[in-house]
């Protein structure tokens, strides 16, 4: 269950007054950003050197040197994830120059990817606008209006087996790689560039070493990092008292608050992940950098009481499936199955809801 704290205050004006709050931490400091590059890219690419040497010695060895090389391409992942937020750097330039690097570096092509996560943080949480840049998500309603082969699919896209095992090879190397024709001309070029990059690349190295000593070499990293950040990404916003309502209920504070986890993780964990366990700070202001989503969690004393998880916690995550609008959370598809308990109080949980007015209201799930 989700630990809980004191009902979160909004500031008395809503976002506007968050950002007030917030403001102090969303200066990018150069110092600290070159020294998250020096503690990122810089160890990924030699891993990456290591491994090559290794396979001279054991392939066995070679994989074992991709688990911290995925550690630190999900930590260059972070400063992608911060400069398509124009946090990382003062300069955009900067940020699109590094974001762009970096994006041919995660196989990600850096403008489509910005649009899309943009996408994402105007809509978290809006049952209404669903379906960019977020994790499919039907309601009890829906899943049960789906036909037998609708309802098979949906739990095969979210079976864990197949969404982090599988879901790494279409999240990094073949969604990236397709573009829409309806695709502005920047995204369209962004994408094509990448692949192009890519393709350069790549070839020139399977040119160099060989293409069975390429993929063993780029392959494992980038889809364990790719499963990583998609579990990630998942217990960011798939938590059993997350967020959901209906777009002329919806709020973007309360979004930002209750919708986004703040995932507890083992020091060394959090160092790799770029402090995005943080991930109501960083809905609520995406421009502070990683370096200060900590500083800033810390620092507000209305950000204490904010839906927080543990790693264990996090890990068991993935067995809500669907969001349940007479419950007001997430259930498991067991739980779909059974009608809400008018007598349950558990299953009617009074939510605090973080409003504009500074007040906490209590919001009484909809529904039977």
């Amino acid at each position: 269950m989700v630990e809980r704290g004191a009902p979160t205050a909004v500031p008395a004006d809503g976002q506007d007054s968050w950002r007030r709050v917030l403001a102090p931490y969303a200066e990018p400091d150069l110092g600290l950003g070159l020294r998250n590059i020096a503690t990122a890219v810089v160890p990924y690419l030699l891993l990456l050197l290591a491994i090559y040497f290794a396979l001279r010695i054991s392939t066995l060895l070679a994989i074992a040197l991709a688990v911290p090389a995925a550690g630190f391409l999900l930590r260059t992942f972070i400063i992608f994830h911060d400069c398509a937020h124009s946090s990382f750097f003062r300069s955009k330039r900067a940020n699109a120059l590094v974001g762009a690097v970096l994006g041919v570096v995660l196989f990600m092509p850096f403008r489509s990817w910005r649009h899309k996560h943009a996408v994402h943080h105007a809509t978290a949480g809006d049952l209404d606008r669903r379906g960019v840049g977020d994790i499919h998500t039907l309601t009890v309603a829906e899943y049960r209006a789906l036909s037998r082969r609708g309802r098979l699919g949906y739990r095969l896209f979210r079976n864990p087996f197949v969404m982090f095992g599988l879901g790494p090879l279409w999240v990094v190397l073949v969604g990236p790689r397709i573009v829409s024709l309806s695709a502005n001309r920047r995204i369209r070029n962004s994408v094509l560039g990448t692949d192009l990059a890519l393709v350069l690349i790549g070839g020139g190295l399977c040119w160099l070493v060989g293409w069975q000593t390429f993929l063993l070499i780029q392959v494992p990293a980038l889809l364990l990092s790719g499963a990583i950040g998609i579990w990630l990404f998942y217990v960011q916003h798939q938590f059993e008292s997350t967020y959901w309502e209906s777009r002329e209920s919806w709020n973007y504070d309360d979004a930002a608050l209750r919708g986004s986890s703040y995932l507890k993780l083992p020091r060394v964990l959090q160092w790799f992940t770029g402090n995005i366990g943080f991930h109501h700070v960083h809905h609520l202001s995406a421009r502070i950098p990683n370096y200060n989503l900590q500083p800033a969690h810390d620092g507000a004393a209305q950000l204490q009481g904010v839906p927080t998880l543990s790693l264990r916690e996090g890990l068991r995550a993935p067995r809500w499936k669907l969001w349940d609008e007479g419950r007001g959370r997430l259930v498991t598809f067991r739980e779909a199955r059974e009608p809400p308990n008018a007598g349950d109080a558990s299953a009617r949980p009074l939510r605090p809801t973080a409003s504009r007015t500074g007040q906490t209201a209590t919001q009484q799930p909809s529904g039977p």
